[in-house]
Order: structure tokens, then sequence, then C-alpha cells
């Protein structure tokens, strides 16, 4: 508790004067008796010792009233936390390569664009084992094979950024096959330009090399760096021989065995040149560790506010003092009336 206004309290000094005169002018009645010695045995009554204590009643609601000018205040601590959260975009390969299967996830073989998509969305909402979630972070979604596509913009709505991971499929025409890797940072680096906050970041996945768009990948991470913009790299398949779709010539596509290869030496100078990271993803549980990586360099900062917010206590003191003067008018006019 503090005092708004303390030098108010200055009149207390004044109460004790008031009672020493108080008691120095009382005249108590005066009765003639014989042996007052035989009086002293006696107690005294309530209604006697409620009447000698009503000038302290008078002079604690006086107290009470000049308490109350002084403005009692009690403080409550507040405290606020800002979360100040990361602006994320997340690229993705969709090239007809994606459909490989040599990830496993769940003890099962499954293509790698099935085990990005279900990482990532426990990247985004969190899991109760690595994965912490992005609550709070902005987070955009592009995906690329010869043409980069923007699928979500920067949103806190993370529910409608995930039914469009659900949406996502690899490339059906021949002629949209390819990746774009370079022109996908530059989409990428086009959504984060403008994003506020301290850490933008562009998380581009894919499992090959460089053979398509109009700009090379590492013009497009000097861009990354000119803007502040960490790119953080993952290429994503086996090592040596895989399951691959390739298109038969009657149309449709058959899986084949074919030699991985993944433009490691490239993904690795893009991620050093911003800032970030190069990760190698060989299966579901490297993919979830490489986010959970992730998810522990790029934190949100929070930032807490402490301050006190005060409510005037001078009401519960003035109806304090209220109360103790409607006491004693009701003991003086009725219990302890008295006659001159």
């Amino acid at each position: 508790m503090r005092l708004a206004e303390p030098w108010a309290l200055l009149p207390l000094l004044l109460i004790p004067v008031l009672l020493y005169l108080h008691a120095r002018r009382r005249r108590p009645a005066a009765l003639g008796y014989s042996a007052t010695g035989d009086l002293g045995p006696l107690a005294r009554t309530p209604t006697a010792l409620l009447h000698a204590a009503l000038p302290w009643l008078r002079a604690l609601a006086l107290a009470l009233c000049v308490v109350a000018l002084a403005r009692p205040q009690w403080g409550l601590e507040t405290t606020e936390v800002h979360a100040e959260g990361i602006a994320i975009v997340m690229a993705v390969d969709i090239s007809s390569s994606m459909g490989a299967l040599d990830l496993t996830m769940d003890n099962r073989q499954t293509d790698r664009l099935e085990v990005v998509k279900r990482t990532f969305v426990d990247f985004v909402e969190g899991d109760a084992a690595e994965l912490t979630g992005r609550d709070g972070d902005l987070i955009g979604l592009l995906t690329f094979a010869r043409f980069a596509d923007g699928l979500s913009p920067l949103t806190l709505d993370h529910t409608a950024l995930l039914s469009q991971v659900d949406q996502v499929t690899i490339v059906p025409l021949p002629e949209e096959d390819g990746t774009a890797i370079g022109d996908a940072i530059v989409m990428g680096v086009e959504r984060l330009r403008r994003a506020a906050g301290s850490s933008r970041v562009l998380i581009l996945l894919t499992d090959g090399s460089n053979n398509a768009g109009d700009t090379a990948p590492l013009q497009a991470a000097q861009i990354a760096q000119a803007l502040g913009i960490k790119v953080y790299t993952i290429g994503a398949g086996s090592r040596g021989i895989a399951l691959m779709p390739v298109r038969a010539r009657g149309g449709g596509t058959e899986l084949r065995q074919t030699q991985v290869y993944i433009d490691e030496h490239t993904l690795t100078q893009i991620a050093e040149l911003t800032g970030g990271r190069y990760f190698r993803a060989t299966d579901g549980a490297a993919l979830r560790a490489i986010y959970a990586e992730i998810d522990r360099l790029e934190k949100a900062r929070n930032v807490a506010d402490h301050y006190q917010r005060y409510v005037e206590g001078f009401p519960v003191f003035v109806l304090a003092a209220f109360g103790l003067l409607l006491f004693e008018i009701a003991m003086v006019n009725t219990r302890l009336r008295t006659v001159p």
C-alpha cells in the first residue's frame, strides 16, 4: 500500500490533543455515598465500558477520515508478455522426383513429398516430442518446380495455411517439371522483404539441383543476404539408388531405380552466405530433427513489461469512519442515552 498524499496525515497529530482536552473538560456526575470502598469489587457493566469508549470511537473515526484524505492505494503488479514472432516462408520442391519412394516415416516407405508435408505440419503446430510449434510466427508457403508459385502469404492463420499444405501435389505436366531453386529463393525473399520483426527466415527444401528458372541460386542468395534474410536449405532424399517416378514414352509414369543426386555444394553455399545452415534429410525422423534444430535456432523473443496498477483505497476508510459515527449516534440515542 502507498499514500498518494502523505502530507494529509498531519492532522493526526491533533487527535491526541483533542482527546486530552476532552478528558479535562469532562465533569462526571457525583453522588454522595457513605462508603465508596464497598463499590470497588463491583465489575463495570458493558454499557459503562461502551460509554467510556465513545470518545475513542470518535477519535478513530476522525483518524480514518484523515487517512482517507491521504488517498491510500493498493498496488496490483501486472506483467504483460509480448511475443516477438519470426517471419518464415517455406519453399517446397514439387518436381516429379519428389515422388521417389526412399524416405521412411512411421516404419513405412513413403514418397518424399508426403514426408515433407507431414513433418511441416508438425513444425507449425508442434508435437508431443521434439517440435514446440510456431505460435505467433508469420508463416507463408510457396512451391516450385520449373516455376515458383506462392500458395499462402505470410499469415498467423495457421489453420488456413495447413489446409493449403494438404493440397500440395507433384506437378502433373512434363512442361512444368524442373527445379528452379533460384526463382524460389527470389519469391521467398520478396514475401519476407516487408515482413516486420527482427528475424526473417526462408526454409528451402529440394531433392535435386537447379535446372530451370531465370535466376541463379547463388545470385538469389546474395539478394537474401543483402536484405538480412536467412536461408536454411534442406536436401531431402536417401543416398545411393532410389525408386523414382519416371515418365514413360506412352504417357504416365513408372518407378525405376535411379541414382539420387542433390546439389549439396550449392545448397551449402546458399545457407552459409545468408547465415543459415544446410541439412540433409535421409528419412522422416531426420527431417523432424532438422525442424527441431531450426526451432532451437530461430526462437521468438518474449519481452515482459512489469508495471504497477494502483487501486484507490480511500472509500474503505471513509465507509469505516461513517460506520463508526453511525454506531455512536445510534448508541447515544438509544442504549447510552443520557438525561441532563
